[in-house]
C-alpha cells in the first residue's frame, strides 16, 4: 500500500494525461487511496472536502494523472478519460 502512496507522490511531477475530462465532484474517493488521508472531512450532508484543499500537493491536485490511476473510484470520480479512438489529435 505504502508502495501505492509514494508512487502517486513521485509521478505527480508528470503532467497530466491530455484525454482527461470533467471535473472533481468532491467525492473523497482518491483520499481514501490506497488509505485516508487525515486531511480528508466529511460534511454532514455526507459531501467530501478536504481541510488543507489551498495547500494540498501536487498529487491530490494532479489526481487522477493517468487513466489507470482512475479505475479504483470510476464510478464516483467526477473526471473520465476519452477513449483511444475518441482522442483528440
Amino acid at each position: 500500500m505504502m508502495i501505492e502512496k509514494l508512487a502517486r507522490i513521485v509521478t505527480s511531477i508528470l503532467p497530466v494525461e491530455k484525454h482527461r475530462t470533467g471535473s472533481c465532484n468532491n467525492c473523497g474517493e482518491c483520499c481514501k487511496l490506497p488509505f485516508k488521508c487525515m486531511f480528508l472531512k466529511v460534511k454532514l450532508d455526507g459531501e467530501s472536502y478536504c481541510s488543507a484543499y489551498k495547500f494540498r500537493p501536487p498529487n491530490c491536485r494532479k489526481f487522477p494523472r493517468t487513466e489507470s490511476q482512475i479505475k479504483p473510484v470510476l464510478t464516483k470520480c467526477g473526471y473520465s478519460f476519452k477513449n483511444n479512438h475518441d482522442r483528440e489529435l
